[in-house]
């Protein structure tokens, strides 16, 4: 199987170092919007190129994986990309799904291209624990805890802020809320009850620490919700103690059984992450394989994680499956 990259920040590399894993995938080619010669890949038999230059490369590559934001590069690429290749993104602004999946639909069904959208971890693999526990569960609640990890999108605000030179921030699950829910309790949970937020930033010279202090903890849509602490620390600590990308989460279903729901259970997934990056890019992954199957099976248009079985996923036969996992 051929894959393309498209982008190559720190989620492009985590798809060049998940192809690496897979036997029966081979990198083709990496698109970017950089300079390619200021690009460095470690694959020995793919190349750098100019992003402009992807159409090129039609017919030469079975997917073509775009590691781009979700905020403004793929609500833009991926349906100009579906329209020349299979393609996959990881497009996680939850409201606006469904609007991007009819784009993507469209630019995909009508070049006779199939694609997924939103795989990852979330959307990606907690969605698909919330679909499977709903399904088996009817009478019951929902929970999804994030963390502990660096939000990219929230410490991204924090620089945002003036007088920030450097910043990363964590949200950190409540440990009542989440023993809570453990434990069938079924609470009723704020915003602010269920995480915190912890802010690492480092001060540009002479900056206001309060003034910037009160403007990360009054954000609206980031931390205004939220019991939101910040710490002021060096370069050098934030470069030698934040300098990795984990991150995880759980999500719980609670539900009852009986013909008068007399017997309670609690679905429990959890991920801990070292990268969420490389485990995203790993997702991803898996589900190009699946759409390359499903491509060559002649079907088109766009897809989630939702409509994809699971032996479609691996690189075993339907044999091996049932000998070995089922």
């Amino acid at each position: 199987m051929k894959v393309g990259i498209y982008g190559y920040g720190n989620l492009g590399r985590g798809i060049e170092c998940a192809i690496k894993n897979n036997n029966d995938m081979e990198l083709v080619a990496v698109f970017t919007r950089r300079d390619p010669k200021s690009v460095k890949i470690q694959t020995e038999t793919a190349k750098v190129y100019p992003a402009g230059e992807a159409e090129k490369f039609q017919g030469k590559i079975d997917v073509m994986i775009i590691c781009g934001g979700s905020a403004t590069d793929l609500p833009e690429q991926t349906p100009r990309l579906a329209k020349l290749f299979n393609v996959i993104d990881s497009f996680d602004t939850h409201a606006r799904i469904p609007e991007h999946f009819a784009k993507v639909n469209e630019a995909a069904a009508k070049n006779g291209n199939i694609a997924l959208i939103s795989a990852g971890w979330d959307p990606g693999m907690f969605s698909l624990n919330r679909l499977y526990a709903n399904s088996i569960l009817p009478n019951g609640k929902d929970y999804t805890f994030w963390g502990k990890g660096v939000s990219q999108g929230h410490s991204d605000a924090i620089r945002r802020v003036k007088g920030v030179k450097n910043g990363k921030q964590y949200t950190i699950p409540v440990e009542s809320a989440l023993n809570a829910v453990r434990n069938g309790e079924n609470p009723e949970l704020t915003t602010r009850e269920k995480h915190t937020r912890e802010c690492f930033v480092v001060a540009e010279d002479g900056a206001d620490k309060a003034a910037i202090e009160k403007e990360i903890k009054e954000m609206p849509n980031y931390f205004s919700d939220y019991d939101t602490t910040v710490h002021f620390i060096s370069e050098e600590e934030l470069n030698t103690k934040h300098s990795g990308i984990p991150h995880g989460g759980f999500v719980f279903r609670t539900g009852s059984t009986g013909w008068n729901n007399e017997h309670k259970h609690v679905i429990e997934y959890r991920l801990q992450l070292d990268s969420n990056p490389e485990f995203t890019a790993s997702v991803i992954v898996a589900y190009a394989r699946a759409i390359n199957r499903l491509h060559n099976e002649g079907i088109t248009g766009c897809k989630t994680v939702f409509d994809i079985a699971p032996a479609y996923l691996s690189p075993l036969s339907g044999d091996e499956l049932r000998a070995h996992m089922l």
